[in-house]
C-alpha cells in the first residue's frame, strides 16, 4: 500500500435528526443523519405495507398461507397416497 495518499480513518460521533448519537470510524470530521434506524419506520414497526389492489390477499385465497411445515406435511402425505397405490 502506497505510504500518505490515503485519508486519515479517525473516531467520529454520528447525529441523527432524531437525537440519537453513536460513535463509529470514518474519513469525515463529522456525520449528521435525517433518519437512522431508531427512528425509521421499517425497523421501528410502524411502517405499513400498502397493497391497493389485494394482491395479498388474492394470493393467499388461491394458495392459501403456505409454509415451510405445511410444505413438509404435503409432500408426507403425497409419499403415503404413492406408497399405498402401489
Amino acid at each position: 500500500m502506497k505510504q500518505s495518499i490515503h485519508p486519515e480513518y479517525k473516531p467520529v460521533e454520528v447525529r441523527c435528526a432524531c437525537g440519537a448519537t453513536w460513535k463509529t470510524k470514518s474519513t469525515k470530521k463529522e456525520l449528521h443523519l435525517e433518519i437512522c434506524s431508531k427512528c425509521h419506520p421499517f425497523f421501528t414497526g410502524q411502517q405499513k405495507l400498502v397493497d391497493t389492489e389485494g394482491r395479498v390477499e388474492r394470493f393467499t385465497k388461491k394458495y392459501g398461507k403456505v409454509t415451510v411445515e405445511t410444505r413438509r406435511k404435503q409432500e408426507i402425505e403425497r409419499q403415503k397416497k404413492k406408497s399405498l397405490s402401489h
